[in-house]
């Protein structure tokens, strides 16, 4: 019996990381089209690379949490970066509310790409739309959210190999040809490499999000047995993804769409049953992450104390004018944020954040581990 919930909690939390991983960017595809697909041929093995660089920095992480018993990021940061805590443990409060503001910018931008080109309906009304629809389930509706989030990513999954997977085999021979061409313009490796560097650098941040599961662990060393597991999935979705956007590799216009992966399905194999399929996915998937995003800015800015909380409890759903307030300057923040477009935030926004993390979690970590002799030798500091 033991077993079988270890190893359901080793299931568990890979996939959490993959839930978290796979947002309304990554569904689009312009995360996986600008930072793997527009190097060349060496966007086949990169994204490998990349999760792998992710899974030792998430394993290393959740390994710590499990063995030091800290389950929430102020305290894992304060035991993991020790003297130095003061310093770095605020500079991470720092990286993190950078990445509560963008993530969900994207999402809202990506919603309103979606949408906007659906519909024809300009890209400034469309993301108003969606942000007025996040809002409203954000105040109302984030216990539903939570509880579906699950069925949504399988869902979206599910969706995703719909799409991908006959427009990956109906063209595997545009797939060829684009291999062919990107191995023509001798795309440099070094920039491929940076690239990739640069996508798992600021998917790092994402270690807040993942400490309070290692509680579920059975032992420290199923950190290792749950990453392990992600990063299987993880590269086998992504690969998947950078299969199918070869597909369109070749047409001139892939590079200036801010959908790629609506773009495949308009341009590939049951265009108009696959067309409002991953529309409607990819836009439940961008709500249901800004809305996450959001409620979770809402909490930190207004708190909750234990009284209140087992108040909310009893009477059921409760919002405070306080907590209107701070979602809906959450949301106009976000919409402000979505006006950058799409692609200029995955390209430039989420690359400003995995500079930030570099000094933050990249630096920190390697030198705790050689320190530490990755967590295995006593501190002392």
């Amino acid at each position: 019996m033991k077993k079988t919930k270890a190893g359901a909690a080793i299931l568990g939390v890979s996939f959490v990381w993959f839930t978290t991983h796979f947002g309304g960017g990554f569904a689009s595809g312009a995360q996986i089209y600008s930072y793997f697909v527009r190097y060349g041929a060496w966007c086949l093995i990169m994204p490998v690379l990349a999760m792998l660089y992710n899974m030792v920095f998430f394993a290393y992480g959740l390994r710590f949490a499990k063995k030091h018993a800290v389950y929430d990021y102020r305290s894992y940061n304060n035991a993991f970066y020790g003297r130095f805590a003061p310093v770095f443990s605020n500079l991470f409060e720092v990286l993190y509310i950078c990445v509560m503001c963008v993530a969900p910018a994207v999402a809202f931008a990506t919603g309103g790409a979606t949408l906007s080109e659906l519909t024809g309906i300009p890209y400034l009304l469309c993301t108003f739309l969606i942000g007025i629809f996040i809002f409203v389930v954000a105040i109302f509706g984030t216990d539903l959210v939570r509880k579906v989030a699950s069925v949504l990513s399988v869902c979206i999954i599910a969706g995703l190999i719909v799409v991908y997977v006959p427009n990956i085999i109906a063209n595997f021979s545009t797939i060829t040809d684009a291999v062919q061409n990107m191995n023509a313009a001798q795309f440099p490796l070094k920039d491929a490499l940076y690239s990739a560097f640069l996508y798992g650098t600021f998917q790092l941040s994402n270690i807040a999000v993942f400490v309070q599961h290692a509680k579920s662990f059975a032992s420290p060393d199923d950190a290792v047995k749950s990453m392990g597991m992600g990063f299987v999935v993880n590269s086998l979705i992504m690969v998947m993804v950078v299969l199918g956007l070869m597909t369109v590799y070749t047409n001139p216009d892939v590079a200036g769409q801010s959908v790629p992966t609506l773009f495949m399905v308009q341009s590939g194999v049951g265009a108009s049953f696959m067309t409002p399929l991953i529309s409607i996915l990819i836009i439940l998937g961008a709500v249901s992450t800004a809305v996450n995003m959001v409620a979770a800015m809402v909490k930190r800015i207004c708190g909750e104390t234990k009284e209140a909380a087992a108040k909310n409890e009893k009477r059921g759903f409760h919002t405070t004018k306080k907590e209107i307030i701070a979602a809906l300057v959450c949301c106009v923040v976000d919409f402000g944020i979505a006006q950058f477009g799409l692609l200029t935030l995955i390209q430039k926004a989420y690359s400003g954040i995995a500079y930030l993390a570099i000094p933050v979690i990249l630096v920190p970590y390697l030198i705790h581990m050689v320190a530490t002799r990755f967590d295995t030798k006593e501190r002392t500091c």
